[in-house]
């Protein structure tokens, strides 16, 4: 940090934090301040309510972590199997790195998890869209239809890699044994097309590549 006039380096000791509450006014705010506003350190996870799974949208998951039993806890084990039953989640909180945190206790595959979720700060309200009052096109309906069973399957956890992190390594790799990689094509920016069209064409791809598997 240096002073914006003179260009000098300032001490650490001369910085402050501070908040502006309007252009050129802050409020200043020390260290022990933020200190006594941090929540107590606990290891407990406190459960606020139980509700249905579906009331929790994919929008305010971010972060999940697996909950262990710490012994042979068949309380762990009977909850587990009412929450699967029910299709239901606990809504819970915590506190850790000196942070209060919110989360849903999801059952899955026969043990807890606790997905943490965004504060309501951090999600985006939904636009007001209008209800589509415009008929169907068959013809797209069939195409639509056609497409989400041609690709119908199961999830593969495995198929979803961090290709960025693979093309890291292999550029490494090249390097190491003396190659000079050559760059990656980049794909062609497509126009926009109508989804009727987008449709038939992705249906018309994934019949190619079955043919000439």
């Amino acid at each position: 940090m240096v002073h914006p006039l003179s260009g000098q380096a300032l001490d650490g000791k001369e910085i402050h934090k501070g908040y502006e509450i309007k252009p050129g006014t802050y409020v200043l705010i020390t260290q022990a301040e933020l200190a006594a506003l941090e929540p107590p350190e606990s290891r407990e996870i406190d459960v606020l309510a139980f509700v249905p799974g579906s009331a929790i949208l994919p929008v305010w998951y971010e972060r999940p972590y697996y909950l262990g039993t710490g012994s042979k806890s068949l309380a762990y084990f009977a909850l587990t199997r009412v929450l699967e039953q029910r299709g239901a989640v606990g809504v819970a909180r915590w506190v850790m790195r000196k942070r209060r945190y919110y989360g849903a206790i999801r059952a899955t595959n026969g043990h807890l998890a606790l997905v943490s979720l965004r504060s309501v700060e951090e999600v985006a309200v939904a636009p007001k869209l209008k209800p589509n009052t415009r008929k169907v096109d068959p013809r797209e309906l069939a195409l639509a239809e056609q497409l989400v069973d041609a690709l119908a399957g199961e999830f593969d956890p495995s198929a979803f890699r961090d290709e960025h992190r693979r093309r890291v390594l292999d550029l490494i790799a090249a390097k190491a044994s003396g190659k000079l990689p050559k760059p990656a094509p980049r794909p062609r920016q497509r126009a926009a097309r109508p989804l009727g069209d987008a449709l038939a064409q992705s249906l018309e791809q994934v019949k190619k590549e079955r043919r000439s598997a």
